[in-house]
C-alpha cells in the first residue's frame, strides 16, 4: 500500500469515526498518487500508520476510510464480515416478517463507505457511490452472492446512475438520475410486491427512484397512517394532501387509515404505480384524487379556490444537491412550507420532510418557524431522522440527511 500523509486535523476526524478525508486533509503522498481505487495506508505527520482507506485522487473526498489502527487492512474478507454483521442487525429488526423491504447495507453507516444495498423481498439492489469504490468493487464483492443467497436473496441487481437534466417541481429544481440496471445474479426482475408493516405495495425496480423506492420513509409512512387514524378516532377531519407523492407511500397509509387523499406529483407515471399499490392493498383508487401538476403552481391555485386539507404532507426531492445550492434551497423550503400552511385547515397537521443532506436539522426547522410560515398558531409536535435500518455514525452528520417534522 502507498502511504497517504494526513494532517493532524484529518487524523483527529478519522479517529473520531468520520469516514471521509477531504483533499485539504492530505498533506502529501509518500510517492506519486496511486491509481483510482487503490487501497492506501493512512499515516500521521509523525510517520505513524493509523488506518487504511480507498483513494480517489480526482474527488474532493480524497480517501474513504475503511479501518483504523496500524494493522488495518481492506480485502474481500473484511467486506464480507461487515456485510454479514449488517445483515445480522436487520435480521433482528425485521424478525416478525411483516416488513420485506428495507436497507441491508447503508454505506458509511455500516462502515462500508460507498456501498448501499436494499432488499425488496427476495431481490436486492446494489448502488455503488464514487468512482474509487466502483473500481475496487469486483475485488471487495467477491463473496457477495453467497452471503446474499444464504440470506434468501435470489436476484441481485446493480443500479448505476448518472446525472441528467433537471426535473423541476419548483424554481429550486433538482437533478434526476438516468439509470442502468445490471443483473449480478438470478433472474431479471422489473417489479416486486413487498410488505411494509404488513401493508402490501408495488416497487418498480427499473424506473423507481433510489434503488426502487424511498425505504428511508417507511417509519414515517406508518406514523402518518397512525396520525390519520387518531384524528378520525378523535372526531376530527381526515382530508389528506400528499405533495410530491411519487408512488403514493404516504397516500396509501393515510387511505388505509380512513383518510380521503389527494396525491400530487409532476410525474403521471408515478400515479400508475401508486394505484397498483392501492388495489393490491384493497383500496379503491377512484375514491381518492390523483393529480399530475407542478406543486407550487397547484398550491397557489388551491389557495385561490379556498381549498383546505386537514393533513398536509410535503416530501419534496432534495432542494440542495450541493453546499453551494443551500441558500436557494432554504428559500425554496420556506416558500413551499408557507404555501402548504396556507391550505391547511384550522386544527390540522402539517408533515414536512427534507432529504437534503446539506440542510441541517436546525436549518430545516428554521424554514418552519413563525416567520417562515406566516403563522403563529402552530407548534412542533414531533421530529424524526433516519430509521434503524439506515444507521449513521455519531461523527458523521452528513449521514443523517433525512428530517421529518410534524406540526399542529
Amino acid at each position: 500500500m502507498a502511504d497517504v500523509i494526513v494532517s493532524r486535523q484529518g487524523m483527529d476526524s478519522a479517529r473520531h469515526g468520520h469516514p471521509w478525508l477531504y483533499r485539504a486533509s492530505i498533506d502529501h503522498f509518500s510517492s506519486s498518487p496511486e491509481r483510482l481505487g487503490s487501497i492506501v495506508r493512512l499515516v500521521s505527520e509523525q510517520g505513524e500508520p493509523f488506518g487504511c482507506g480507498i483513494l480517489d485522487p480526482n474527488s474532493p473526498i480524497a480517501v474513504r476510510v475503511w479501518g483504523l489502527g496500524p494493522d488495518a487492512r481492506l480485502d474481500a474478507d473484511v467486506f464480507r464480515t461487515r456485510v454479514e454483521r449488517a445483515l445480522a442487525v436487520r435480521k433482528v429488526l425485521f424478525s416478525d416478517g411483516r416488513t420485506t423491504a428495507y436497507r441491508l447495507l447503508n454505506g458509511e453507516g455500516d462502515r462500508v463507505p460507498g456501498f448501499v444495498l436494499d432488499r425488496y423481498d427476495d431481490v436486492a439492489v446494489l448502488k455503488i457511490d464514487g468512482d474509487a469504490a466502483k473500481a475496487l468493487a469486483p475485488t471487495l464483492t467477491r463473496d457477495l452472492e453467497k452471503v446474499l443467497r444464504d440470506a434468501g436473496i435470489t436476484t441481485l441487481l446493480e443500479r448505476e446512475s448518472g446525472r441528467t437534466a433537471a426535473r423541476s417541481d419548483s424554481d429550486a429544481s433538482t437533478k434526476s438520475e438516468a439509470k442502468r440496471i445490471h443483473v449480478r445474479f438470478g433472474p431479471e426482475r422489473e417489479k416486486v410486491q413487498v410488505l411494509e408493516h404488513g401493508v402490501p405495495w408495488v416497487v418498480d425496480l427499473i424506473r423507481g427512484q433510489k434503488t426502487g423506492a424511498f425505504l428511508d420513509q417507511r417509519e414515517n409512512r406508518r406514523r402518518v397512517g397512525e396520525l390519520v387514524a387518531r384524528r378520525l378516532h378523535a372526531g376530527l377531519g381526515a382530508r389528506v394532501l400528499n405533495l410530491f407523492s411519487y408512488t403514493g407511500g404516504f397516500s396509501l397509509r393515510a387511505a388505509l387509515a380512513g383518510g380521503k387523499v389527494t396525491s400530487l406529483d409532476i410525474a403521471a407515471q408515478a400515479h400508475a404505480t401508486a394505484q397498483e399499490s392501492f388495489k393490491l392493498a384493497g383500496v379503491a383508487p377512484k375514491d381518492h384524487e390523483f393529480v399530475a401538476a407542478d406543486a407550487f403552481a397547484w398550491l397557489a391555485d388551491a389557495k385561490r379556490k379556498g381549498r383546505t386539507w386537514d393533513v398536509v404532507i410535503s416530501d419534496p426531492p432534495s432542494f440542495a444537491p450541493s453546499e453551494k445550492a443551500k441558500p436557494k434551497a432554504i428559500s425554496a423550503y420556506r416558500a413551499l412550507h408557507r404555501a402548504c400552511v396556507e391550505v391547511l385547515a384550522p386544527g390540522g397537521h402539517f408533515v414536512a420532510a427534507s432529504c437534503s443532506s446539506h440542510v441541517g436539522a436546525e436549518e430545516f426547522l428554521h424554514t418552519l418557524d413563525d416567520a417562515a410560515l406566516g403563522h403563529n398558531d402552530l407548534r412542533l409536535c414531533s421530529f424524526y431522522g433516519p430509521p434503524d435500518d439506515h444507521p449513521t455514525l455519531p461523527s458523521f452528520p452528513e449521514g443523517r440527511y433525512l428530517k421529518l417534522a410534524i406540526l399542529a
